[in-house]
């Protein structure tokens, strides 16, 4: 545990809250320098209730552990007061034409639309941009929507590097045990259909 939101404290939507007692969190850059408030970051943690490292897995360890600092793989930023928000996994984000997409955000736009039950947004090879953003969608059981309105509706409330050029339907995402999407699983053919 590295982080809540205490009881005594005003709880803020999606934030994580502030770090526990004795846990230091932090955001920095690739390059491992420190992120000002607002400014998105990968989130590390030190203290003494985190991991030492890998069992018998010393690369594992030196990527993960970095002068102290386990190194989460998740992506936030913090606000004026010192809470937390996570905004992604790093390993997911998409870079589209030098512009970082993050899938959480548009897939909590697509969440919105009346039609979707649920949705994942994935990055696949483009010649131009590098990454292309791709939503795969799975609509209720009495819904409907053309991938034309549901690029639409994400069109509205994007930057326009943001939003999917490609929409694909399907029955059923492929998730884990945990019922977690998993994105690595799931395959978009960019040829329109």
């Amino acid at each position: 545990m590295a982080a809540f939101n205490p009881p005594d404290r005003r709880r803020k939507p999606g934030s994580i809250g502030l770090p526990v007692r004795d846990v230091e969190l932090r955001l920095v850059t690739d390059t491992g320098t420190e992120t000002a408030p607002g400014r998105i970051g990968e989130i590390t943690v030190r203290g003494e209730n985190v991991m030492a490292g890998y069992w018998n897995r010393p690369d594992a360890t030196a990527e993960a552990v970095r002068d102290g600092w386990i190194h989460t793989g998740d992506l936030g930023r913090t606000d004026d007061e010192g809470y937390y928000y996570i905004v992604d996994r790093e390993k997911e984000m998409i870079i589209r034409g030098g512009y970082n997409v993050y899938p959480r955000e548009i897939e909590e736009i697509l969440y919105e639309h009346p039609a979707v039950a649920e949705a994942a947004v994935v990055g696949i090879s483009h010649p131009v941009h590098g990454e292309e953003i791709a939503a795969v969608v799975t609509l209720k059981s009495h819904g409907s929507a053309t991938a034309e309105e549901i690029r639409d509706h994400v069109r509205t409330r994007v930057a326009a590097y943001k939003y999917p050029r490609l929409v694909r339907f399907t029955d059923a995402l492929p998730k884990g045990p945990t019922g977690k999407i998993l994105k690595r699983k799931i395959t978009v053919d960019p040829v329109d259909s």
